[in-house]
């Protein structure tokens, strides 16, 4: 498991409970974190001192340029894009081979429909309790 790093850094800019259980949770997992061009540059634009520096859809841009460079590096490796967000949902992306938009909540059923977790709707219960907004799409035939 990977996690982009510029999208890791606009989950996990702001101080709130749940940037802080992100960041927690990707320390005690370890889990990967894969360089972008794209969090370099808006990195060393920030370095600069260049004001304002541009943030609208730099996540994006760096799931695109992760996706593509994983398809040329390890194509039968299989990338899976998780969302929550509407506008992600309808945002245009090259999806290379082997590689999957879902949302969030149509991974869920699908965990729950495979056994794999006792409830979906429950997670998404604490989940909505907790600030987050599920997309309503659901997971393609």
């Amino acid at each position: 498991m990977q996690l982009v790093d510029m999208v890791l850094h606009e989950v996990t800019r702001h101080q709130t409970p749940t940037s802080a259980r992100i960041m927690s949770w990707v320390e005690t997992n370890a889990i990967a974190c894969r360089a972008t061009r794209t969090y370099s540059a808006y990195c060393d634009r920030l370095a600069a001192g260049d004001e304002p520096v541009r943030k609208a859809h730099l996540g994006e841009i760096a799931i695109q340029e992760a996706m593509n460079e994983m398809a040329l590096t390890t194509p039968d490796a299989t990338g899976l894009f998780l969302f929550e967000d509407h506008k992600i949902a309808r945002a245009s992306f090259l999806l290379p081979p082997k590689c999957r938009k879902i949302s969030t909540r149509a991974w869920l059923l699908f965990l729950e429909d495979k056994g794999w977790i006792e409830s979906a709707a429950e997670i998404e219960r604490a989940a909505l309790h907790a600030g987050r907004h599920f997309s309503r799409l659901r997971f393609p035939p």
